[in-house]
């Protein structure tokens, strides 16, 4: 058959195909781009020549082509636009993969060169992104068992297989059990308490779901958060937020209980065999923080000060049901429901009347803007490219000089065949090796469908997070693929995208997008000196639910043997002891439970790496500073972070690239500052 992977793509910017390509295309693409990888890995193994930096490192980094072109596609389109094809696929691939990777890192003949190379790396004339691609390629070797005995290594390329089904199962069951639950209303009057806007959006989902004239609710963030704000109904309250924390635990064939148990033990088996205590310990090494007791003593720091105003918002709570009449104790349920009646009253603050400032277009331009201000680069609208959905909207990117940067898709849209939550992605990433190779990077949200689009402030927070991995990926200029963009230390990959979240409330940016969507009217200053007065107002229970996930995350991954996880023992016994450990108050709940936890099961990517959007945070607080310190348009400033940051990706020791940056390592004093804890 005619396969679109197999030839050149002539379409604007080389953007995939997307009206070409089949679901099953996929299954041939990859035979055949596993096979040709193969094989570009064995000639580097049968070169005769003595290993160098050119004919092993480098030659490494050309290999692939054909497989980053289709998982690429692949992977993009199984979160983002995903059908039951493409899971089936999906779960024969992802083992595969890992077989495929595991083979070539514990290729011997290829790891003595990569051995030889690193060991007389001092003898070579390398450049300074060329020394860290080295050791980061040996290290890879190492850490992927290409060090260890035959026998060894044969079993971490087993471990390796099975968690990569698993992991892949994990991720899969969430997003059915996600679309299993429906709240479906039939009257307004069920629905009491909720903005007209939250109510529209219902309709518009009740209309893709096929229930026209139904109000219906899910348990995607945009949907179950305005719910549990303005709700009446404390039942129904409860109702919804239950399926959210029983989402991958429920009596159905996609429970993730048993997955999960089996996930952390292979896990704690895998790093065992590579020489390390726990699957912490494994991840962390190769980490800014390094070791589980340093990610220990940050969590530390910031959760005594969070205990503290966790507990006085929760009696400022109780009081106010009290006041009400409610006889009955707070719950995780209510905590939104009277925090946002406190908010209002508080600091005169309408979430409803708010919202009407923040149309998605206008805070998509808004962000558009801080990005020409800070750097030059302007984004203009393209209509005549393939898109993989409607919803999908493209921008050519361009610097200062017209030179183009790249293609950035948004894809902003909650729909049932998009896994939840927000993310960046690439459907190609930038480098120089031989060509300048320009990146397609993609924003994925997951905001309800209207029209218009209003979004709550954590939403304008989302897409201008988004919007600041997005910029780390169009901005690179790099030399290898393997360093562009996001490819960086994991607990340093936040600090791009927190840092641009701190643009999206200074008054003047907020002042040139937030508009009024029916007069637009410029948002009046007392708004945000409220916004602004209100930053803090919550920030123990937001501080708590975020580190009580970490905590839980950095249980299941410091242990050591099999035997200590009892496999009688019930996922919510192993929860509810690494809580007490904490004395986590009973009415918040960690942000993810384990049977959801995505980030840390759905893949290794963030497994015992959750802390690092707060180990990110103390970065990203500190490098405002500067900003603010000299103007937060400050030409020079953005040119150095542009420069030390943006643009290095994984060249250089990520401290070192901070340091260049800000002149020194970060302090903790502003986030605590930020977060009202200090």
């Amino acid at each position: 058959m005619s396969n679109p992977f197999f030839a050149e793509w002539d379409t604007p910017f080389g953007i995939p195909p997307f009206d070409q390509i089949k679901e099953e295309h996929f299954s041939h693409a990859f035979d055949q781009a596993f096979g040709d990888h193969d094989a570009e890995v064995e000639a580097i193994v049968e070169n005769k020549e003595a290993a160098t930096f050119e004919n092993t490192i480098e030659a490494l980094e050309r290999t692939g082509t054909l497989l980053d072109k289709v998982s690429g596609v692949f992977f993009n389109l199984t979160s983002s636009n995903s059908t039951d094809d493409l899971q089936a696929i999906e779960l024969e691939v992802v083992p595969r993969f890992a077989a495929h990777s595991s083979r070539m890192f514990n290729n011997q003949g290829l790891f003595g060169r990569v051995k030889s190379v690193y060991e007389s790396r001092d003898d070579q004339p390398l450049d300074a992104d060329q020394v860290q691609l080295l050791a980061d390629t040996y290290t890879n070797f190492v850490r992927a068992g290409a060090a260890l005995s035959d026998d060894s290594r044969s079993k971490v390329q087993a471990l390796d297989e099975e968690l990569a089904g698993l992991t892949t199962q994990f991720g899969q069951n969430i997003l059915k059990d996600t679309n299993n639950f429906e709240l479906v209303l039939d009257s307004a009057e069920e629905a009491k308490g909720l903005p007209e806007s939250v109510l529209q959006a219902a309709l518009g989902e009740g209309e893709q779901r096929g229930k026209s004239g139904k109000y219906v609710f899910t348990i995607s963030r945009s949907s179950i958060t305005p719910f549990l704000q303005f709700a009446e109904k404390r039942d129904l309250r409860e109702k919804i937020y239950k399926a959210y924390t029983q989402c991958g635990n429920n009596d159905n064939e996609h429970n993730n209980h048993q997955i999960l148990k089996t996930i952390a033990a292979l896990r704690a088996r895998r790093s065992r065999l590579l020489g390390f205590e726990s699957h912490a310990h494994y991840m962390l090494d190769d980490r800014m923080a390094k070791t589980p007791e340093n990610v220990t003593d940050l969590l530390d720091k910031i959760w005594s000060p969070t205990r503290k105003k966790v507990a006085i918002e929760a009696e400022d709570l109780q009081s106010r049901i009290q006041e009400e009449g409610g006889n009955f104790k707070l719950c995780s349920w209510d905590w939104w429901y009277y925090t946002e009646k406190i908010r209002a009253e508080r600091y005169s603050l309408n979430e409803e009347q708010v919202k009407q400032y923040f149309k998605l277009e206008n805070v998509r331009d808004g962000a558009f803007d801080v990005a020409t201000r800070l750097y030059g680069i302007t984004f203009e609208e393209v209509t005549d490219i393939p898109r993989y959905h409607p919803d999908v909207v493209g921008y050519e990117v361009k610097d200062a000089d017209g030179t183009l940067i790249g293609l950035f898709l948004v894809d902003y849209f909650m729909r049932p065949s998009k896994r939840g939550g927000a993310w960046m992605n690439e459907f190609r990433g930038q480098s120089n090796l031989e060509e300048s190779i320009r990146p397609i990077v993609v924003n994925c949200c997951n905001f309800p469908k209207a029209d218009p689009c209003l979004l709550g402030m954590d939403e304008v927070r989302t897409l201008f997070h988004e919007f600041g991995h997005g910029l780390h990926g169009l901005l690179s200029q790099v030399r290898y693929r393997s360093q562009s963009g996001t490819n960086v230390k994991q607990d340093f990959v936040e600090l791009p995208s927190q840092i641009m979240e701190h643009w999206a409330i200074e008054p003047e940016v907020m002042k040139s997008y937030a508009r009024h969507v029916e007069t637009g009217e410029v948002i009046p200053d007392e708004i945000i000196e409220k916004l602004l007065e209100s930053q803090t107002f919550n920030q123990g229970f937001a501080t708590t639910e975020y580190l009580a996930a970490s905590y839980l995350d950095m249980a299941w991954h410091t242990l050591v043997s099999d035997e200590d996880q009892d496999e009688e023992q019930d996922v919510e016994s192993f929860e509810e002891k690494a809580l007490q450990q904490i004395d986590l108050i009973d009415a918040v709940e960690p942000r993810y439970k384990s049977s959801y936890f995505q980030h840390i099961f759905s893949g290794d990517h963030y497994s015992a790496g959750y802390y690092s959007y707060i180990w990110a945070e103390v970065l990203d607080a500190d490098g405002f500073e500067a900003f603010k310190e000299k103007g937060i348009f400050d030409a020079e400033t953005a040119r150095s972070f542009r420069e030390n940051v943006l643009e290095r990706g994984g060249t250089s020791d990520p401290m070192e690239l901070y340091k260049q940056f800000r002149g020194r390592e970060p302090e903790v004093e502003p986030l605590l500052k930020n977060r009202g804890l200090a």
